[in-house]
């Protein structure tokens, strides 16, 4: 097998883990904060993960880089791909069935096409792409749509989740321009460390109880999000992060949506409503438009990271 072949399986093999792992824990994320005190569960969940990870990573690679420049992308991305990005979908999960969520999280392959036209390593969007991104948006404002006559509250909920999807968009772009000195496991850890704490800090200041009484499916939840979402799908997206084009990045919104509907239906008994089904196709369309399909991975962008 040649080295592109190489790095070309191991890419499929990242893609695949976050497609299904990723798409099925918007149904664990789902039981979480339905059991547990969110923003507790939340940073218990990266706090486990982070110390996890760092251990492995210590072990497969040495001692973490820490230098002032390092601790600052740590942060920066601590804050935007754990602590606000989750801190905003695990409020609002509580309101929104899991299949609307991952409806929801298609919106990041829109965002980071778009987002990785900026920065030091940014990608050029040809004209069918930038059509793309105003069809995406038009499929979100079906996916908004009231279901029932208007309800602000609903709508809210669903405007947080939007807003954690930028978060988390914004970190990945980051990421791909910071040029890390850690390895992807080492600085994935770290910055879970990092967020995990923020997540923690903000249950006590909002007043959540750190008494958390675990019901057995909270707690099954709990260890899908620590191994599989956290530790394993977060460390292959940020392997992808740097290793490939924004739009390959982005493009697990493709699957995960029907994943999670399929999974919320099986467990919870969830519904959609034609229009959320019919915003579903429209965003597809959308990023099918602004991402393409997956090609080949440009040697530019190989060689910017040893494998």
């Amino acid at each position: 097998m040649s080295e592109s072949q190489a790095l070309r399986a191991r890419i499929t093999i990242a893609l695949a883990i976050i497609y299904l792992v990723w798409g099925s824990s918007y149904l664990a994320t789902k039981i979480m904060v339905t059991d547990e005190p969110p923003l507790v569960a939340a940073g218990l969940r990266f706090l486990l993960a982070g110390a996890l990870l760092l251990a492995f990573g210590w072990w497969q690679s040495g001692p973490p880089v820490l230098t002032r420049i390092e601790l600052r992308h740590v942060l920066v991305m601590g804050l935007l791909a754990v602590l606000f990005s989750n801190a905003c979908h695990v409020i609002a999960m509580q309101h929104v069935q899991s299949n609307t969520a991952a409806l929801l999280n298609v919106t990041p392959a829109l965002w980071i096409a778009w987002l990785g036209t900026f920065g030091h390593r940014r990608s050029h969007l040809s004209g069918t792409a930038r059509l793309g991104l105003v069809v995406g948006f038009a499929g979100v404002m079906l996916v908004l749509a009231p279901k029932g006559g208007f309800q602000l509250a609903g709508l809210g909920w669903q405007l947080l989740i939007l807003l954690g999807c930028l978060s988390w968009s914004l970190g990945t772009i980051y990421y791909r321009n910071a040029g890390s000195a850690n390895p992807p496991v080492m600085f994935t850890a770290l910055q879970m460390l990092a967020g995990s704490l923020g997540l923690l800090v903000a249950a006590w200041s909002s007043g959540e109880s750190f008494d958390v009484h675990w019901t057995p499916r909270g707690l099954l939840a709990f260890g899908w999000l620590v191994l599989m979402s956290a530790c394993v799908g977060y460390s292959a997206y940020v392997w992808l992060a740097s290793h490939t084009t924004p739009v390959v990045v982005g493009s697990y919104g493709y699957v995960n949506p029907a994943v999670a509907a399929l999974v919320g239906w099986l467990v919870l008994d969830e519904k959609l409503a034609w229009m959320q089904i019919a915003g579903m196709m429209v965003i597809l369309l959308g990023v099918a438009l602004a991402t393409g399909y997956l090609t080949p991975m440009p040697k530019s962008v190989a060689q910017n990271r040893e494998t």
